[in-house]
């Protein structure tokens, strides 16, 4: 039963990681589907019902404000959107680190977190490797961040950020892409 769960956790790791670490940030931004196969969470989310006992965190830790308001969203600058996904990935890598200090090594928990942590990792690589020119990083959400004990909590936030957020942002990059380079070929 444990083998069975650690091959699990060590599947959904390895779903995580980047498939083509070659690929530029804004290829991977304007090809849907390589984005919304790295975006998927569910792996994770069944890794932590294999996990018995996983659920609460040794102790509290914040977690971004992922809330995303359209009307405020479309009205900022690509720099200040891509410093709010930065920020709240940021956030989230750094709590998930947080607690995966203080969880017992070698348990489902801390693997567990540990492919959380890869994941938030790849997200954050390629939104640092966008290179947003004028991105101040100092763009913090309208909404207050929050604090939970609950993985559970933590992974339903980082699929929101996934799909909100950083999709939204992805598709005006990918816009952005679109309209400065139409005569571009896809390969």
């Amino acid at each position: 039963m444990a083998i069975s769960r650690r091959l699990l956790l060590l599947i959904c790791m390895v779903c995580t990681k980047v498939l083509n670490v070659k690929t530029r940030p804004i290829d991977f931004v304007c090809d849907v589907r390589a984005r919304r196969n790295m975006n998927n969470v569910k792996d994770l989310e069944v890794a932590m019902a294999s996990c018995s006992g996983s659920e609460q965190l040794p102790s509290p830790v914040p977690v971004p404000c992922v809330f995303i308001h359209k009307a405020i969203w479309e009205n900022k600058s690509l720099q200040q959107k891509h410093a709010e996904v930065r920020w709240a990935l940021e956030v989230l890598l750094n709590s998930v680190n947080q607690v995966w200090i203080q969880s017992p090594q070698g348990s489902c928990q801390s693997s567990l977190l540990e492919g959380l942590e890869h994941g938030v990792k790849n997200h954050l690589h390629i939104v640092n490797g966008l290179g947003i020119q004028g991105d101040t990083g100092d763009s913090r959400p309208a909404c207050f961040s929050q604090e939970t004990q609950s993985v559970s909590q933590i992974l339903r936030l980082y699929g929101r950020l996934l799909q909100g957020k950083l999709e939204c942002l992805s598709r005006d990059l990918c816009n952005c892409a679109t309209v400065q380079t139409p005569h571009t070929e896809h390969l």
